[in-house]
């Protein structure tokens, strides 16, 4: 009997989730679209093979030009060119991704993700992917905290299985100060790591202890070490996306603890 050929997925380093996936960035309209830029770039060097696709209002803020240079490949813009749809172009889109992160996934773009819109660029693609969807939202305050937007986030979640990271909060493009920011692009990397990771040691305990702990012997005296702290991070890090439930030890340390 011929066995079914294993998925791209399967054969990923653990170690290396994004290494040789291929990750569909779609850039909805908003001001943090410019973020988006960066996104792609720390994917990339993530090993990721990057495609993007854009809405026409993502398109004022920020060229296609800058996208297509980042990554090397066309990109998605059009839903009616028949340059890019003489081939289906939004379905084989679909297809080659194995993670699809909408960011910045603005309010108007949730809702119409949510109401199972299919009339774009970006809504037709998310649709078609079998995909896990990550939900990068980023609006204004007020925005956020409207129950609609709370009900079109939880039925993506509930129904759809999307993920969602961020948003953060802080000092707003509209000059408001609460959530609504982007998450960093660096958070968001590590966001689409985790989605990617098998989660083969969910429900285990792991301690981790990192940097320069130390340990009393009397009032003057103690046994300790130089450690930089970046190795046990790495690992906490490591065992964090992989499902565990980890508790990180870590002393005076310049290496900042995963999210």
């Amino acid at each position: 009997m011929l066995e079914a050929p294993r998925s791209v997925r399967s054969l990923r380093d653990p170690s290396a989730p994004l290494e040789g996936a291929t990750v569909l960035v779609a850039v909805g309209g908003g001001v943090a679209a410019y973020k988006a830029a960066e996104l792609v770039r720390l994917l990339d060097k993530a090993g990721a093979r990057v495609e993007v696709a854009m809405t026409k209002s993502a398109q004022e803020f920020i060229g296609p030009m800058t996208f297509q240079a980042l990554t090397r490949r066309p990109v998605f813009t059009d839903l009616w060119s028949l340059r890019e749809e003489g081939e289906i172009g939004h379905i084989q889109l679909a297809d080659r991704a194995d993670l699809v992160i909408v960011a910045p996934a603005t309010a108007n773009l949730i809702a119409r993700l949510a109401g199972g819109r299919s009339d774009d660029a970006v809504s037709a693609v998310v649709l078609a992917t079998r995909a896990p969807v990550l939900l990068a939202p980023s609006m204004n305050v007020n925005m956020w905290n409207h129950p609609l937007t709370t009900l079109n986030i939880q039925r993506l979640v509930d129904v759809a299985g999307y993920k969602v990271v961020g948003p953060g909060d802080g000092f707003l493009a509209c000059r408001w100060t609460g959530p609504g920011r982007l998450a960093e692009p660096a958070d968001i990397v590590e966001a689409a790591a985790h989605v990617l990771s098998p989660q083969d040691l969910a429900g285990t305990k792991i301690v981790v202890t990192a940097g320069p702990t130390y340990e009393a012997i009397d009032p003057v005296r103690f046994v300790g070490n130089r450690s930089s702290g970046k190795m046990g991070v790495a690992i906490a890090a490591a065992a964090q996306r992989r499902g565990a439930r980890v508790t990180l030890v870590l002393g005076p340390s310049a290496v900042p603890p995963p999210v």
